[in-house]
């Protein structure tokens, strides 16, 4: 693990983004992608990598990164202005959609991607039931034991943060809904993945 890498919660899915990058993939989009280490390794997977990112400060210290085939974006990428719709074989999105609406979140990274491309997405969500509470309590000694082998639980500092508001049964439910044949999965560190792919000659802006 070099000076630019870290671990985390976020970090420790990171192969499983990378491991559902698409062979050939051209153009690839990584989400509220903060200090860039992520879209680093995407650049690994992609002849191209955009990273965009809301703070000013986090896409600062991704410029930073040595990786000629990244470009780095300030903005909101629910902005339609500042991204082109259908435009990315691979969108991933790590801890972002819950900083805003969900059907916003999902309606724009499904418009962002091409017909046939990949979006993944590592998310939180809060507990509720009983099962709820016991999964997420086993994910603590797993967790502390990342963090040993691992040199720590860090991440950048003035990283944005936000609650999710949404509980794991609201997400698998709404997610079943919007990505019809999405492969969801929850994790044991206080996350879940999906990856769905967009069917080719669907019209943009809808699953």
């Amino acid at each position: 693990m070099t000076a630019e890498e870290y671990w985390n919660h976020n970090v420790h899915y990171h192969p499983v983004v990378l491991d559902a990058v698409p062979d050939g993939c051209r153009a690839a989009l990584d989400v509220g992608c903060g200090d860039g280490l992520l879209a680093a390794k995407l650049a690994t997977r992609a002849e191209s990598v955009t990273g965009v990112d809301r703070s000013a400060e986090m896409i600062r210290r991704a410029q930073k990164r040595d990786a000629g085939n990244v470009a780095f974006l300030e903005g909101d990428y629910l902005d339609g202005a500042l991204l082109d719709a259908g435009s990315y074989d691979f969108v991933s999105a790590v801890a972002v959609i819950h900083h805003a609406p969900f059907d916003d979140a999902i309606e724009r990274l499904v418009e962002l991607l091409a017909p046939g491309g990949r979006l993944v997405v590592v998310g939180m969500a809060c507990d509720r039931t009983l099962l709820d509470w016991v999964v997420s309590g086993c994910g603590v000694p797993a967790s502390r034991l990342n963090a040993r082998l691992r040199g720590g639980k860090r991440a950048p500092s003035d990283m944005p943060v936000e609650d999710p508001i949404m509980n794991w049964g609201e997400v698998r439910r709404a997610t079943a809904h919007v990505l019809p044949g999405r492969r969801y999965r929850r994790r044991l560190l206080w996350r879940y993945t999906l990856v769905w792919d967009k069917p080719v000659g669907t019209r943009e802006g809808g699953p």
